[in-house]
């Protein structure tokens, strides 16, 4: 996921601190190659805490703001809307179903539903822990964008070769030299991801992520460059209307696309900007992409069971 050549003193980089309603009107009607963002799950969320909605409530909040965005897009570009869970007393509601219809019923079509799984994230004791989320992609038209070299993975059986049923390829590596198709299963253990299974590492931004930022729900950056690399090409603009930290715009401009964030909160507002001027000067720490995720080693504190546990088993073993 290295930067495509072109030069980066072209790219344009815009954090507006504003209601995205509001910042959009200013923005021209198919002008983005690519809306990317996570809005916010109404779950209680610190910046969520004064406007805590109703399930009807949170999609008619969100449901113009769809329109307005799905009217920005070009008609080759696409939207990748990135969900999780609404929670209310206990009951789950997937917000993917719900927002779905909503660009459906737009025009837009979708064109893969990614699962983003993790190993931190919503702890639960009445119910099964949230290990994972979803990415919508959609795309306005039948003719889109969409970049797979960038994005391929080590083949996972680079010496396959193809059976003798194939005649004049027979023999020969079946594979795609440049790696295999990422599939549409984003995991968490990158070991697993380039030995074992057909999957992706995005550790989610948590503890002590080189990305970790005062915001309560920040996604990584491999997750937007991702979507970037595969779904834009140099030059095209990228668009956030919920940028919190600004990963997609630093993200963009990594990658040489031009980009437009919009946050209502002037503290996440300033946290994105000085974020970009950091990686403008070579000062953020980003989280390489394809990096394995550390294991605890034998013998570290804390992959040793502790002896408090080890004499509730005990216990527990005797009734």
């Amino acid at each position: 996921m290295e930067p495509e050549n072109c030069p980066a003193d072209d790219v344009r980089a815009e954090i507006i601190c504003a209601d995205s309603a509001d910042a959009l009107k200013t923005i021209d009607d198919e002008s983005l190659g690519l809306v990317v963002t996570s809005p916010p799950y109404n779950i209680g969320k610190e910046y969520e805490l004064d406007k805590r909605l109703s399930l009807e409530e949170y999609l008619e909040w969100l449901r113009p703001i769809v329109k307005q965005l799905c009217a920005k897009v070009k008609k080759n570009g696409s939207i990748c809307w990135q969900v999780g869970n609404y929670v209310n007393k206990g009951q789950v509601v997937p917000l993917d179903y719900l927002f779905y219809q909503i660009f459906i019923d737009a025009g837009f079509k979708m064109r893969n539903r990614i699962i983003w799984r993790f190993n931190f994230g919503l702890h639960a004791t009445n119910r099964l822990s949230g290990r994972y989320e979803t990415l919508l992609w959609f795309t306005k038209s039948d003719d889109y964008t969409f970049n797979l070299d960038p994005i391929r993975v080590p083949q996972l059986y680079p010496g396959k070769r193809h059976s003798k049923s194939k005649g004049e390829r027979a023999g020969e590596p079946s594979g795609n030299p440049l790696g295999k198709n990422p599939s549409d299963y984003w995991e968490f253990s990158a070991e697993e991801a380039f030995l074992s299974d057909p999957v992706w590492e995005l550790p989610n931004v948590k503890a002590n992520h080189p990305e970790k930022t005062p915001h309560p729900c920040q996604f990584p950056s491999e997750l937007v460059e991702r979507c970037i690399l595969a779904l834009t090409n140099p030059g095209d603009t990228v668009l956030d209307p919920f940028v919190g930290a600004g990963t997609t715009v630093i993200a963009s401009k990594k990658h040489h696309r031009h980009s437009i964030g919009i946050d209502q909160s002037p503290e996440y507002a300033k946290l994105a900007t000085e974020r970009l001027n950091d990686f403008l000067e070579g000062n953020l720490k980003l989280r390489r992409a394809g990096q394995a995720t550390r294991r605890p080693k034998p013998g570290e504190k804390v992959s040793t069971v502790p002896d408090t546990w080890l004499k509730t088993a005990e216990h527990a073993g005797d009734k």
